[in-house]
């Protein structure tokens, strides 16, 4: 069974930080690229950051600069940093892993007041 556990969200004032960490099992973790999206109410969800199985690296242009995605093989956890948060970014976070297949966490709450 495959589960993508994420842990890490919360509330915190505009330019703080928070770090994000998502932990699977049920797949073989290095061979897949992971991901983080996020969804605000009313919007779709978007890409935040994506880190490749060869360890490449795409930010959405609205967090570059700010926050950090990692990945940690032999621990099966993808990691992403965000800092100087701003009230946008406040949404529904959620892990993915791709390969063959798609595979997506519960989701956390980020939550930034101004």
């Amino acid at each position: 069974q495959v589960q993508l556990v994420e842990s890490g969200g919360g509330l915190v004032q505009a330019g703080g930080s928070l770090r994000l960490s998502c932990a699977a099992s049920g797949i073989g973790f290095s061979f897949y690229a992971m991901a983080y999206y996020r969804q605000a109410p009313g919007n779709k969800r978007e890409l935040v950051a994506r880190i490749a199985r060869d360890g490449s690296i795409n930010y959405a242009d609205s967090v570059k600069g700010r926050f950090t995605i990692s990945r940690d093989n032999a621990k099966n956890t993808v990691y992403l940093q965000m800092d100087s948060l701003k009230p946008e970014d406040t949404a529904v976070y959620y892990c993915n892993a791709r390969m063959y297949q798609e595979y997506w966490g519960q989701g956390t709450q980020v939550t930034v007041s101004s």
